[in-house]
């Protein structure tokens, strides 16, 4: 392996080039970058996928009221092109997995997708009225002007120890990170006050940046069609199978295993569209749980199809207070106008 990652450094080199040269050009306005008259909330990483980004966005719009939001992403894999508003005809294909999860898990909220962000806040705010625009997976997307930004890095992970593609996960440099007003450290464990400390000194962030420490919560209760649900430690009675199509399936097989739960784990790639032969093999499957991301690929063809949700939650009380007042306090001192 360490032969591979020597071989491909001259292309992550090459790549890093590439990146640092539009980022000149934005920093430079030789290319140009727009504003908008409202809060508009980015949330993003450096790498690819696996980050957490999906719950953050979820606690987000829980903290701000669903009413309230307007969600624009990308709709990565999406078989569609263009501006696309979700609505009832709306599918994982139209939207992509992750706009259609929240698409279901909020319905008040306007859901939307466009390659370019500019183009997309331009047509929600020609129709719509959102308090706050959330940014799925932005960073990159230097078109737009994000009022607040969210640098999302996965605690086994973090970026200052990773590399640029292909050698390593980073689709950014690192310097990149002075974008982000708040970094948030995503998927710890339970760490003390040193741990925290020696992870500060390796991200080692300007006096203008909050960092935090998040854990990923799985719920009590597994989900199916129609909301019918039930208890986690009631279906892990008898063996079953994971199906995974996510970035990084280990945290999920790695707790299930702590439950003392029995099964086989199928693993695809992140947003994996199913082939009708991947379905009809699935369907033998007497017992499926996945992940609410792939349930929302799976559960058209798989209607007893389970699905285990998960939440972001802070370390501690007085890091999640003072995350939830950064965020209040940009949107009130950030209104429409």
């Amino acid at each position: 392996m360490k032969i591979l990652r020597y071989l491909l450094f001259p292309f992550a080199f090459l790549y890093g080039l590439g990146v640092r040269l539009r980022h000149f050009l934005y920093d430079h306005h030789l290319l140009k970058s727009k504003s908008y008259p409202l809060p508009i909330i980015c949330v993003g990483n450096l790498t690819v996928g696996g980050t957490g980004k999906t719950p953050m966005i979820e606690y987000l719009v829980r903290l701000i009221g669903e009413e309230h939001v307007a969600i624009l992403s990308r709709g990565y894999k999406r078989k569609t092109r263009g501006f696309s508003l979700a609505n009832n005809l709306s599918s994982a294909l139209s939207l992509g997995d992750e706009p259609y999860q929240f698409h279901r898990k909020f319905p008040q909220s306007k859901i939307a997708v466009c390659e370019s962000r500019a183009t997309g806040i331009e047509t929600l705010l020609a129709h719509y009225t959102p308090k706050v625009i959330l940014l799925d997976d932005a960073m990159q997307h230097r078109g737009v002007q994000a009022g607040l930004t969210l640098l999302l890095t996965s605690y086994p992970t973090l970026y200052t120890k990773d590399f640029l593609l292909p050698v390593g996960n980073l689709r950014d440099v690192t310097q990149r990170s002075k974008a982000a007003q708040v970094i948030i450290v995503t998927k710890c464990p339970s760490l003390s006050k040193e741990e925290q400390q020696k992870i500060l000194k390796e991200l080692n962030p300007f006096p203008y940046q909050k960092v935090f420490f998040t854990g990923i919560h799985y719920s009590e209760m597994v989900y199916t069609n129609n909301d019918n649900r039930i208890p986690l430690t009631n279906f892990i009675q008898t063996p079953f199978t994971l199906v995974t199509g996510i970035a990084n399936p280990l945290p999920l097989v790695h707790f299930l295993k702590g439950e003392n739960a029995s099964f086989e784990h199928l693993q695809y790639n992140d947003h994996h569209h199913f082939s009708a032969k991947e379905i009809q093999f699935l369907q033998e499957k007497r017992k499926i749980l996945t992940t609410e991301k792939d349930f929302v690929r799976l559960s058209e063809y798989l209607p007893e199809i389970f699905y285990l949700p998960i939440e972001t939650y802070f370390l501690s009380e007085t890091a999640q207070e003072d995350f939830n007042t950064i965020i209040k306090s940009y949107i009130s001192n950030n209104k429409r106008s």
